[in-house]
């Protein structure tokens, strides 16, 4: 929750006890592979770009691994939007609208003498609905104005569907981002850590 980056966690300020926590604000970097929106799979190159999985290309969907495959074939199912190399707890943060994040080990790059593809990750946003990065939508590596949360205990909250088709029903919206938790409206029950500009998320009861 950009702020959200730990394994489906906001990194929540209650109200009345602001609890700060570690991870919020950037990519984890578990050595599990995966975070709130991400994908623990590997990636293998295809050869169809100089640069495996770069912004605009587009991967298949897979249990365990994910293929680079042209955009207009039948197997395409997600576009990468933004990629970075590097540890993901150094690099940026995915755009707000990134469905889930792709992490891409180091390896051999397919038909290149002794080149190796970096470690990375790929920000990707599904061809077709659904867009669990959208607001509202119960998914994606970001919490964002829109988005709806239910507490987890140990005062942490995780992101569910505002419509409530999620597991979970819906119990706080996150209504506005400011700078300064004194900017949120007098209705905000909890803050929530989005990073960013306006790094404070005012979220109300539902």
């Amino acid at each position: 929750m950009r702020g959200k980056w730990s394994v489906g966690v906001a990194c929540v300020l209650p109200a009345l006890l602001v609890a700060l926590l570690t991870g919020c604000g950037r990519p984890s970097g578990s050595t599990g592979g995966q975070e709130r929106g991400g994908v623990p799979a590997s990636a293998r190159p295809s050869g169809h770009g100089a640069v495996f999985l770069g912004p605009g290309e587009c991967s298949s969907f897979g249990t365990t691994s994910f293929t680079e495959v042209p955009c207009s074939g039948e197997r395409a199912a997600a576009r990468v939007i933004a990629r970075h190399d590097g540890p993901p707890g150094d690099g940026p943060p995915c755009p707000p609208d990134t469905d889930f994040v792709l992490h891409i080990g180091a390896q051999p790059a397919a038909g290149q003498d002794g080149g190796v593809i970096p470690r990375g990750y790929a920000c990707m946003r599904n061809l077709q609905p659904p867009h669990p990065g959208d607001p509202g939508g119960g998914g994606g590596p970001r919490t964002v104005v829109g988005d709806c949360l239910y507490g987890s205990g140990r005062g942490q909250v995780r992101e569910t569907a505002c419509d409530g088709t999620g597991v979970k029903k819906p119990e706080y919206r996150v209504t506005r981002a400011v700078r300064d938790r004194a900017q949120c409206p007098a209705s905000t029950a909890l803050y929530v850590r989005l990073g960013g500009d306006e790094p404070v998320g005012c979220a109300r009861k539902l």
